[in-house]
C-alpha cells in the first residue's frame, strides 16, 4: 500500500483559536482517501527573533520549514488578524520563500485559508483575501468553501466563501460553534478532494 499523500496545514495561533481550527481542518484532510495532514506552526516573531521562541516548540506542532511546502502536495493556511492581515510571523515565513518562488516549487498546488478575529466585524474576510495574495504569487490554486455547504447558510459567527473562520470574542473565551467547526472540517476536506483529484488527473503547471 502506498503512503498517503501528505496536505500541510501551516498555522500560527497566539490564543489557541487559530490551532484548534488546523487541528479540525486537518480532521477533514484524513476524511479524504489516501490523503494525510501534516500539521506544523511558525514560531514568534521579535526584533531579535532568536529571542522570541525556542528552535524547537515546547508542545504542539513542529515549526514549519520550507521542506514541509515542498513535499506536500497542497496547503491550507490559517492566522488569527491583525488589522485586516496575517499575523506578522505568518508573514515573516512567507517573506522567506522566494528561493521557493524562483524555481516554481508550489506551482499548481491547491492552497486554502483559514482565520480567528476577537471581534465579529474584525477583518475576517479582508485577512483571508490578503493571506491568499502571496499563494497566487506562488502560483497556487485556491480552494474555498462554495454555498452547496450548508452550515455557510447558517452560521451565526464566523465562515466565508473566502476560507474557515471564527469569531473568539473580546476575551477570547468563545469556543468554535458548530457551524464554525463544520466550516473547517468541510475546507479541510474539500483542499484534500481537490489535491487528489490533481494528482489523479493531467500536471496543472
Amino acid at each position: 500500500m502506498s503512503a498517503p499523500h501528505e496536505v500541510l496545514v501551516l498555522h500560527y495561533s497566539a490564543t489557541g483559536s487559530v490551532r484548534e481550527m488546523a487541528r479540525l481542518v486537518a480532521r477533514g484532510v484524513e476524511q479524504v482517501d489516501g490523503m494525510a495532514a501534516r500539521v506544523r506552526t511558525v514560531p514568534r516573531v521579535a526584533p531579535v527573533t532568536e529571542v522570541a521562541a525556542p528552535p524547537v516548540p515546547d508542545d504542539g506542532a513542529p515549526y514549519a520549514t520550507h521542506a514541509d511546502l515542498d513535499d506536500c502536495v497542497a496547503v491550507a493556511v490559517g492566522s488569527p488578524t491583525r488589522f485586516g492581515n496575517m499575523a506578522a510571523p505568518m508573514k515573516h515565513f512567507w517573506d522567506g520563500t522566494g528561493a521557493l518562488w524562483s524555481r516554481g516549487a508550489l506551482v499548481g498546488k491547491p492552497a486554502a485559508v483559514f482565520t480567528s478575529t476577537a471581534s465579529l466585524h474584525g477583518g475576517q474576510e479582508a485577512t483571508l483575501m490578503t493571506m491568499l495574495v502571496p499563494l497566487l504569487h506562488h502560483g497556487m490554486l485556491l480552494v474555498g468553501l462554495p454555498y452547496s455547504e450548508p452550515a455557510l447558510h447558517a452560521t451565526t459567527g464566523g465562515g466565508s466563501p473566502y476560507g474557515a473562520s471564527h469569531w473568539s470574542g473580546a476575551d477570547h473565551g468563545r469556543a468554535l460553534d458548530a457551524d464554525e467547526r463544520t466550516l473547517c472540517i468541510a475546507l479541510g476536506r474539500r483542499l484534500a478532494t481537490v489535491a487528489r483529484t490533481l494528482i489523479r488527473g493531467a500536471d496543472v503547471r
